[in-house]
């Protein structure tokens, strides 16, 4: 079978399943809302089959969204408003019409790709990247490039280069990182969905700063986006959307993935209800690193523990079966990819590395790998090993609840990449205590955003499987969706 009749029938049966789920769980708030920014994208997609709405009053109506709220968030780093009306008009798929972003760290034929950096200023996508070409089928239509912090090597969303990205809840605040354009386009209402990607965090921490949906799926449940590009036999980036519903993120996690037969997963098919068995949670407070969260983040998760008892699952307190040290060899890893970055400037310019180029922070890392390079192999086998324990440990527990981070989103310029290294890396490390874990051992990870801060602002909470869990986490997450509802919640800036 050819691979364009392949996609065809892929897209077909993601169709026929989509509309089904839209009508099976059309939430109330949605079905009779003649505002644009409240739909979700199942329902902006239903629309636009049935013919109450057309492709190109969706794309019209989130690109003026766009120009009026980001001029407060400054979320977009490339507009491509032009080919997006374009697109419209043509648009096939399941999800045809639905506007959406791309995060500035792949390629779209033709548009800027910038990676949050001032190294690049002149390069052009030559081509898709696989991941993008598979969104893109599904028919959804980009507007242009979102956020990130440079290469996306930060928890905020922060870049020299474009500015800080601000928060829809409280502008004077972080969207986590490093898909903060895309948590803040998606959380403000100028896109049902965004694309984004997570390679310790970056889809999570995101979701929980700016109250979204945010699911990191199994590491090779779909394509890479840049597969020539491994420092190391660890593939710790994937690829998603940030949403406001579960169905959405059910929904493009389902279209997304590659079959049973190219992962060696179970399959995930498309999750539209909660699952009634009940779960083993183990829930975990304290970090990687030996830190706790702070109380309003310790309490937000205590509570959600209670709602998941309240709910008939078996919860008991419990602690990760982690070495603190494996804290210091995932930020090893983590600094041969802004190594990898720099070498591949200096290679491509002839010029030293220099703070005219990078960051602080970027310059920091790659000196860190250099340093310690003859460390690296065995961090490697280090991180490796953890998959195994974790695997072990799951086996008595079908799901870990944890903070996505130690504290609600901090102010701006708290992880700014401008900070000299030394301050930045050691807040970094007390922040990002949970999520990497997941990166390590490829297994799945949600972060659904259950509470809020005194402060008005949104505390995710993280749900973790064992490899090829998404289905569990889904089917948990719509049950936690309809007991603690969120869809009411709106941030000071919105539609």
């Amino acid at each position: 079978m050819s691979v364009t009749r392949r996609v065809l029938i892929e897209n077909s049966a993601i169709g026929v399943s989509l509309l089904a789920m839209g009508a099976a769980c059309a939430r109330s708030d949605q079905s009779g809302s003649s505002d644009l920014a409240e739909l979700d994208g199942v329902e902006t997609a239903a629309r636009i089959k049935s013919g109450e709405l057309t492709a190109q009053e969706a794309v019209d109506a989130a690109i003026d969204r766009a120009e009026r709220i980001d001029r407060k968030l400054n979320a977009i780093v490339t507009k491509t408003y032009d080919s997006a009306r374009d697109a419209a008009k043509a648009a096939t798929g399941p999800w045809a019409g639905v506007p959406t972003f791309i995060k500035d760290l792949d390629d779209v034929t033709g548009v800027s790709t910038k990676f949050g950096s001032r190294a690049f200023p002149g390069y052009k996508g030559e081509a898709l990247t696989p991941l993008i070409e598979k969104y893109l089928n599904l028919g959804v239509v980009s507007l242009g490039k979102s956020s990130t912090p440079e290469f996306g090597l930060s928890a905020t969303t922060e870049p020299i280069s474009s500015g800080a990205t601000r928060n829809p809840w409280n502008t004077a605040h972080s969207t986590g990182g490093s898909s903060g354009g895309a948590a803040a386009l998606v959380a403000s209402g100028v896109t049902p969905i965004a694309h984004a990607s997570d390679g310790g965090g970056s889809i999570r921490i995101p979701a929980s700063c700016c109250g979204n949906v945010g699911l990191k799926v199994s590491r090779g449940r779909n394509p890479l986006s840049r597969p020539d590009t491994l420092v190391g036999p660890i593939s710790l980036s994937v690829h998603g959307v940030q949403t406001r519903t579960v169905r959405d993120t059910a929904a493009i996690s389902a279209a997304l993935a590659f079959p049973e037969d190219k992962t060696g997963l179970a399959p995930l098919e498309l999750i539209a209800a909660p699952d009634k068995k009940r779960l083993r949670i183990g829930v975990a407070t304290e970090g990687l690193g030996g830190a706790r969260p702070d109380s309003e983040v310790e309490n937000a998760t205590m509570n959600v523990a209670n709602i998941c008892e309240t709910l008939g699952h078996i919860v008991t307190p419990v602690k990760l079966p982690i070495d603190a040290s494996l804290e210091k060899d995932f930020s090893l890893y983590w600094a041969a990819f802004a190594h990898g970055a720099v070498k591949t400037w200096e290679d491509a310019t002839g010029l030293p590395r220099n703070a005219l180029a990078f960051e602080p922070f970027t310059l920091g890392l790659a000196r860190r790998f250099e340093e310690q390079r003859d460390q690296f192999e065995e961090s490697i086998k280090r991180l490796q090993a953890v998959a195994g324990v974790m695997a072990a440990f799951h086996q008595d527990y079908d799901v870990i609840l944890s903070p996505v981070v130690t504290t609600p989103p901090p102010e701006i310029g708290y992880l700014d990449g401008a900070l000299d290294y030394e301050t930045l890396i050691e807040r970094l490390f007390h922040y990002v205590q949970y999520t990497v874990l997941y990166n390590i051992t490829g297994a799945p990870a949600i972060s659904l955003p259950l509470s809020m801060s005194s402060g008005g602002l949104p505390i995710g909470a993280m749900f973790g499987a064992a490899l090829g869990g998404e289905a569990t986490l889904l089917g948990l997450a719509y049950e936690l969706e309809e007991a603690s509802p969120w869809a009411g919640r709106r941030p000071q800036i919105f539609g």
